[in-house]
């Protein structure tokens, strides 16, 4: 069953359930995936891979506004419940994250095989990366390659 199967699935129940939560999620992520496919350039298709580049730039963005409505305590407590929902309900439609090992280990070994060793380098050695390996932070990736490559 592809992601959008899954999504109508989930919709529907949601609906059933008046599950506000639910519903307000599915709609951001199905309205973020029909903005995307209609963009110029784009697939014009709903695939699995462009539903979890949606999901993992939601789950992202979220998860940085639950961060930040942390720190104003207990005022915004209802807030940071629903982006904590948020991120957790559509995280089973991701990969399961990659260890900071993996990460290093994928650095090293991008960094060999195009034979970059200059710091001013390593833009091409970011992009290729997260080229292959888009679930990747791609702030973390930028650290590991400039201390890898000593900038």
């Amino acid at each position: 069953m592809t992601i959008e199967q899954e999504l109508d699935d989930e919709l529907r129940d949601a609906l059933r359930a008046k599950d506000r939560l639910r519903l307000d999620v599915i709609r951001q992520i199905r309205t973020g995936v029909t903005i995307a496919a209609a963009e110029p350039g784009g697939t014009h298709e709903e695939t699995d891979a462009l539903h979890r580049r949606i999901i993992r730039a939601y789950v992202k963005k979220m998860d940085k506004a639950r961060r930040e409505y942390e720190g104003y305590g207990d005022r915004t407590a209802d807030m940071v419940a629903k982006l904590r929902f948020e991120t957790e309900y559509l995280s089973r439609w991701l990969p399961p994250p990659t260890s900071g090992g993996d990460v290093e280990h994928i650095v090293r070994t991008t960094i060999t095989e195009l034979g970059v060793d200059d710091p001013k380098q390593a833009g091409r050695v970011i992009g290729a990366i997260l080229k292959d390996h888009g679930d990747l932070d791609g702030g973390e990736v930028n650290r590991l390659v400039r201390e890898a490559l000593g900038g």
